[in-house]
């Protein structure tokens, strides 16, 4: 093993930041908004609450960094317009098709529905960026609501396949589900409703 030396102050905050957010992932995925504390996280990242403190600020600042890491928005905020479709389709099935994510991303998205902060730390802090990327690559004068009417869309397959369970919707196959969506959502993008 090569040893690299001492670390920089920047690569331990990096490594502090990235253990606070592997622990608050967990524990909000695991026990919920409401269950999940400070001192939890800091306890599970072996380091003291009021470093979580001076870096994230707040609970709800924790919260909007923990579901930010966890959700890979780069290929859909980076999408072309013509690519936009398949891009939101496939950010939908990003954290739930993969077995070790689904329970975690299953779990902060119930806790966004069931608890008034953080739904709000969700929208405002992580979706609304999202979204203002996408309806600058939309463009036209009712971009921002095209994309807000996709994120719907989006957010209505994932709820109704995992959360609700539809029985249909969660039975059928991704590419199957894929094949049908991927239309609608480009209807949306385009604006036209043939």
């Amino acid at each position: 093993m090569v040893d690299d030396g001492p670390l920089s102050r920047a690569e331990r905050r990096q490594r502090t930041e990235a253990a606070i957010l592997t622990a608050a992932r967990r524990q909000f995925g695991e026990l919920g908004y409401e269950r999940t504390s400070i001192r939890g996280v800091a306890g599970e990242a072996g380091i003291d609450p009021a470093l979580v403190m001076q870096l994230f600020g707040s609970k709800e600042r924790l919260f909007s960094a923990a579901a930010a890491s966890g959700a890979e928005l780069g290929a859909l905020t980076n999408a072309t317009a013509g690519d936009l479709a398949r891009a939101a389709a496939a950010h939908l099935f990003a954290e739930f098709e993969d077995p070790e994510r689904r329970g975690e991303a299953a779990t902060l998205l119930r806790s966004c529905l069931t608890h008034p902060a953080a739904g709000e730390v969700l929208r405002d802090q992580v979706m609304a960026p999202a979204q203002a990327a996408v309806a600058a690559t939309i463009g036209g004068d009712d971009s921002e609501l095209r994309a807000a009417v996709l994120n719907a869309c989006t957010l209505g397959v994932t709820i109704t396949r995992y959360l609700l369970q539809d029985p249909v919707l969660a039975a059928a196959d991704r590419q199957d589900v894929e094949e049908i969506l991927r239309p609608a959502l480009q209807a949306v993008i385009d604006g036209t409703a043939d």
